[in-house]
């Protein structure tokens, strides 16, 4: 009897064992290695009920909205379920119905930093709704194109007693969605627009297969983890946001890249989205739908300082879609106001050695983020020029600095003088989003200016350049090329990125309404420096 009672005790405390074993950060079940929970009971419920009951529920309300061809990926918040799991919803509303083989999830690293991305080299991640199994064959396939991706539990793990949720929260969500689904999950420890370009095309080729085109149903998801801007009053949460979100649905992944590298626009995974944008491009993604924006304002209705979080889908839209041309446009009250702005900059600028201090002119239009360049001319010779390449401010006030700076720190010439003021001439550029060049036939001569990247090295040429030149396409792509101090094929890399993008226009003599959508931009300033840092000091 007591024999018996000892053996009982001894499974009793080898089961306890086990239990103990499971909960720590990974464990060993049936020999392999599980990233179990880490948020569950904080970022959302632990009780696998209660659980399923809270994403049901959120999907109840959340309505799937209707698109033209098939969805290759989507951006999801990652806060708590109280604050960003609705919003999470409408991506994730998306899949009801369907049958993937696998998603890749690519978050953030919040609590650790590592120059490369880390895909999860366990055999499961765990929710309180069940193991998911890792897709390792996938993911040693992944990190062997690229010396950026690893094989690593680095990112997924503890540190300091704290564990990363960004990858986490979006599981439960694909659960109750797709069922079953083999999981690749990726934690970026590097946020750099390379980093991003080498997941991104690292995941396209592995996708793709050899195959031309999208397939009509793919059998992978890219899902990207972010929330938006953080912890700024709302109304400011929200122009931030807009921006962002402005950026994705224009397909400007590069624009955007930079700006959250510099925080001027936020999103805590910018780089999982950017590498998600590329990821889809180059699988035949040629739209991004914003499905829902709200924020943690929303929700408590304490707008002092909120979290921003958005549900975009990308899609590869049906091949009857036509592209749109450029749909921005600016009326003659709009034009000749930003005429005032940057001559008023330019005096301020050259009389006072300040920044002019300008106030919103109340046009909606210009407080839209916008690249832009101002041009000053003398006697119709270039006597300055100097732009913002990326949208990093409203475009009033990219205006009012690039005049100041063309007029004053442009290094090719003396700082304008009091005396010239008179003589000079003011022509504005705003550039449209940049697009990149998927087949070099897109590219059309006088109306297309173009960027080259590849690692450190960028160059830009105006879309007035080749026709000033005489050069045909060719040759404007080779110069492009020398401009960025590359050697003129380097548009044929596959590790370079090659952009366009169109230009509005105007000056105080040809200032007419803007053009239609479907023509061409006008040409632009003759020369278009790199975008330079102003010293002047504002009053």
């Amino acid at each position: 009897m007591k024999q018996q009672t000892l053996n009982r005790l001894s499974v009793a405390l080898a089961v306890i064992g086990v239990f103990l074993l499971a909960c720590g950060e990974q464990a060993l079940s049936e020999g392999q290695k599980v990233r179990l929970p880490a948020v569950a009971g904080q970022f959302y419920p632990s009780d696998p009920k209660v659980l399923a009951k809270t994403v049901d529920e959120f999907l109840a309300r959340a309505a799937a909205e209707q698109t033209s061809g098939p969805v290759l990926a989507l951006i999801a918040p990652h806060a708590g379920y109280e604050f960003s799991g609705q919003v999470a919803a409408y991506s994730y509303s998306l899949l009801k119905g369907r049958k993937l083989e696998r998603v890749v999830v690519i978050s953030p690293s919040h609590i650790d930093a590592f120059p490369y991305s880390s895909v999860y080299g366990g055999d499961a991640y765990a929710t309180p709704l069940g193991n998911i199994p890792v897709d390792k064959e996938f993911g040693k396939k992944l990190a062997a194109l690229s010396s950026l991706i690893q094989v690593s539990t680095r990112g997924h793990g503890e540190v300091q007693g704290r564990s990363e949720h960004a990858l986490e929260v979006q599981l439960p969500f694909l659960q109750r969605t797709l069922g079953q689904f083999k999981l690749v999950p990726i934690v970026m420890g590097v946020q750099t627009y390379e980093a991003s370009r080498a997941l991104g095309v690292s995941l396209a080729k592995l996708l793709e297969g050899g195959k031309q085109g999208p397939p009509l149903e793919p059998d992978t998801l890219i899902v990207a983890s972010s929330d938006l801007s953080h912890y700024h009053p709302y109304d400011e949460a929200v122009r931030l946001d807009r921006a962002t979100l402005a950026a994705i649905e224009e397909y400007d992944y590069f624009n955007l890249s930079q700006n959250t590298e510099r925080r001027i626009w936020e999103a805590c995974g910018g780089g999982p989205i950017v590498a998600a944008m590329i990821a889809a491009e180059r699988l035949g993604a040629n739209r991004a739908k914003v499905l829902k924006y709200a924020n943690s304002g929303d929700v408590t209705g304490d707008k002092s300082q909120v979290v921003g979080y958005g549900a975009v889908a990308l899609i590869a839209e049906k091949p009857a879609h036509k592209e749109k041309g450029p749909r921005f446009s600016l009326s003659r009250q709009e034009k000749d106001e930003l005429l005032r702005i940057a001559k008023k900059s330019v005096e301020t600028a050259v009389k006072e050695r300040k920044l002019y201090q300008v106030a919103d002119p109340g046009f909606e239009t210009l407080r839209h983020d916008r690249g832009a360049f101002v041009t000053l001319k003398k006697k119709g010779q270039l006597r300055g020029c100097i732009g913002y390449i990326a949208p990093m401010k409203a475009l009033y006030l990219t205006v009012c600095d690039v005049a100041a700076a063309a007029a004053v720190e442009d290094r090719r010439f003396q700082p304008v003088s009091v005396a010239e003021l008179g003589e000079l001439e003011y022509e504005i550029s705003v550039l449209s989003p940049l697009r990149r060049v998927t087949d070099i036939k897109q590219i059309r001569v006088g109306q297309h200016g173009l960027v080259i990247k590849k690692g450190d090295y960028e160059g830009l040429l105006l879309p007035q350049v080749p026709t000033e030149q005489g050069w045909d396409k060719k040759t404007f792509l080779e110069q492009t090329c020398v401009k960025a101090g590359l050697p003129p094929q380097t548009w044929q890399d596959e590790d370079a990125d090659l952009f366009l993008f169109s230009a509005l226009v105007f000056d105080e003599h040809t200032a007419p309404e803007s053009p239609s959508p479907e023509e061409p931009f006008p040409r632009g300033p003759r020369e278009q420096p790199g975008q330079q840092g102003l010293s002047l000091p504002r009053p």
